[in-house]
């Protein structure tokens, strides 16, 4: 019996170290998966304590990264398309595919950096583009200006001069400058009332009312750059380039009486309002300044 008893003592203590090592090798829990496949990581993300990242991926560098950075071009972000970076860069979206040999416009990866100037060289006049922290509409060298212009410049000719134009002016933080880019004569585009005025942080433009099909005119002389559906948020859309300096957005129409690269007048009948992508039946408006959106009331005639 008491062979059986110290048998028996061994067996639990055995028994015991035995559930003791089991229970520290078990996992406590699912072990972190780390997704090193999926992530899509844009120029100038860092890694920490490292250097920028150019590359994608499986390690290859991203196309035209090394034009990062360079004025007259822009680095394709989450949700673009060839047509959004078009509309918002002032270019027709087929030149920007040209200009960068695209062989496929629907495959451009985020991070891929494109050109949206025309290339230099040649009789192409081409300005400094913007700062590529906010997109801008940079000179195109091809566009035929709507208003009489002594020569394809970014400035307007001085008034009453011949063959000579007036250098671009700046314009100053509180409202446009006396830029002939300036003076396009702006007209309200739409005739209800204002439902939503400019909040830099909450809307980009102004918010008009109206019924169904009323009309939405060109608030300045330009040229269609997007006619379209193709931008979340702002349903049928008109983009108009008017100068180097100016674009104008008219969104949520019903239905589009434009097409791209078409000239228009001021007062032209360009669309007629709706209520696409919308809570209600309105027109959503905005002017741009070298891609930024700016206070209309800056430029609008008061009512």
């Amino acid at each position: 019996m008491q062979g059986f008893g110290n048998r028996s003592l061994f067996a639990g203590i055995t028994l015991a170290v035995v559930l003791v090592i089991a229970g520290c090798s078990a996992p406590r829990g699912p072990a972190p998966v780390e997704d090193r496949g999926t992530m899509t990581r844009a120029p100038g993300a860092t890694t920490p304590g490292g250097p920028p990242i150019t590359t994608d991926a499986s390690g290859k560098p991203l196309p035209g990264i090394e034009n990062y950075g360079k004025p007259g071009y822009y680095a394709v972000r989450p949700g673009d398309s060839i047509r959004r970076i078009g509309s918002e860069t002032g270019q027709r979206w087929q030149d920007i595919v040209r200009w960068n040999n695209l062989d496929n416009p629907d495959l451009i990866e985020v991070g891929q950096v494109l050109r949206v100037i025309p290339p230099t060289g040649g009789s192409t006049a081409v300005a400094t583009a913007p700062s590529t922290s906010a997109p801008a509409a940079p000179t195109e060298a091809t566009t035929k200006p709507v208003a009489p212009q002594a020569s394809v410049t970014p400035a307007v000719p001085a008034s009453g001069a011949s063959g000579t134009t007036k250098p671009p002016v700046t314009a100053s933080p509180s409202g446009p400058s006396s830029s002939g880019d300036d003076d396009l004569g702006w007209i309200w585009p739409a005739s209800g009332s204002l439902i939503a005025g400019f909040d830099e942080a909450k809307n980009k433009g102004y918010d008009i009312s109206g019924k169904a099909g009323d009309p939405v005119l060109a608030a300045a002389d330009g040229r269609v750059v997007y006619a379209g559906a193709g931008l979340r948020g702002y349903g049928n859309l008109i983009i108009l380039k008017h100068n180097n300096t100016y674009l104008t957005a008219y969104a949520h129409n019903q239905t589009l009486l434009v097409k791209e690269d078409q000239s228009v007048q001021k007062g032209q009948k360009i669309a007629e309002m709706g209520n696409s992508d919308a809570d209600r039946v309105k027109l959503h408006f905005e002017i741009r300044r070298q891609g930024k959106p700016v206070d209309p009331s800056r430029y609008l005639p008061n009512r």
